[in-house]
């Protein structure tokens, strides 16, 4: 069933893989997309649909040193040789629009400002990456420092953020992405506006769950009106605790995002399963809600191999099926696990910043032309 073609609001994919969203910290000056990350991504253009690293919506919405953002002119130029790699191959590639919200540094900021969130709450022990030397990320000098304090978003500040959201959507859409995924996931600012624990907000952006919902609403619903439902795509991580993000009642409030994204009809969900040691595990009583709750289509990322991803797709939970760090040592990754091949193991040393080493230098194996037709 992996290798069965699908069909994403009207983008007809070529199999049920998903590379997805996996920050590499190699973007070049200005924070755009680079010849090297072009040829990247089009390594592995035969994977249904490829998700882009996390792309900053603003200088503001940026937490770690060397991501690509998406709201320069610069910026959109560097992606749409990316794009165009992609779409030379074949592939389909939807960008991820990402702000960290209070996951950053105010080295990170715009005039040195704290960053910024629903509530003034500091996620103790929760790092970011930044440049230690100045050399950039083909220097390979990072170091790990504690996020700093940030300070409660006003109202009209949310607004600009919305805004924000939908130029860098439609900035997507010139740069010749084929649509976008908002990250909603892993602790950043639109999950913190809906976990219970991180938005202690009085207003109408918080305290019951309706009020939590309305910063998703709103940003997809922005993001829909300018490009159109068929291109977007919303990220959730219903039992991660990553950056210091927790609900007190997660089954209840991510199906109920997930009816919400229904209503607006979104092209998918994708949803990230805690994947660490020990994780809590998501019980197929809360799939099957998602699949009652969400009509479109749903996508599982999370540790999966190929008989996890076909158990997925064969009981319902899932229409696509994400692999994550196999993909970054294996650029044929759909024709190995179509043929059941070894897999290149990857090198985390060389996950965040550096060269082509680790990045571009990865072995293919030989196959036919007409290996995925």
């Amino acid at each position: 069933m992996l290798f069965t073609k699908h069909t994403i609001g009207n983008i007809v994919l070529n199999n049920r893989i998903v590379m997805p969203p996996m920050t590499r910290s190699r973007a070049g000056a200005g924070d755009a997309a680079t010849d090297q990350m072009a040829e990247y991504y089009r390594q592995r253009a035969t994977a249904g649909l490829i998700i882009t690293e996390g792309t900053q919506i603003s200088q503001q919405g940026q937490g770690y040193a060397w991501t690509p953002g998406i709201y320069t002119a610069a910026q959109v130029a560097g992606w749409r040789k990316v794009t165009e790699a992609v779409h030379r191959e074949g592939g389909r590639i939807f960008a991820q629009l990402w702000h960290v919200g209070r996951v950053s540094h105010v080295s990170l900021q715009p005039g040195g400002a704290a960053p910024v969130a629903p509530s003034a709450i500091l996620a103790q022990g929760v790092s970011v990456v930044l440049d230690a030397t100045g050399a950039g990320p083909a220097g390979g000098g990072f170091r790990k420092e504690q996020h700093s304090m940030p300070r409660e978003l006003a109202i009209p500040e949310i607004k600009a953020i919305i805004n924000d959201y939908a130029v860098a959507a439609e900035n997507a859409i010139a740069a010749g992405f084929d649509g976008v995924e908002l990250h909603g996931a892993n602790g950043y600012l639109i999950e913190q506006f809906l976990d219970s624990q991180t938005n202690h907000r009085t207003d109408i952006y918080g305290g019951n769950l309706e009020n939590r919902l309305r910063f998703l609403k709103e940003v997809t619903t922005a993001v829909v009106a300018v490009i159109g439902k068929d291109r977007v795509g919303v990220r959730q991580a219903p039992l991660t605790t990553l950056m210091g993000a927790k609900d007190d009642h997660p089954e209840e409030t991510y199906i109920a995002a997930a009816r919400l994204l229904n209503e607006i009809g979104v092209a998918y969900i994708h949803i990230a399963e805690a994947d660490w040691e020990d994780a809590p595990v998501m019980s197929p009583d809360f799939k099957e809600a998602y699949r009652e709750a969400f009509k479109g289509t749903l996508i599982y990322s999370g540790k999966y191999n190929k008989a996890r991803a076909e158990e997925a797709l064969q009981k319902g939970w899932a229409d696509m099926v994400g692999f994550g760090r196999p993909f970054i040592a294996n650029p044929d990754l759909p024709y190995r696990l179509q043929h059941d091949l070894p897999l290149n193991t990857p090198d985390p040393s060389t996950f965040f910043g550096g060269t082509a080493k680790g990045y571009t230098d990865y072995a293919c194996c030989p196959q036919p032309a007409t290996a995925l037709s």
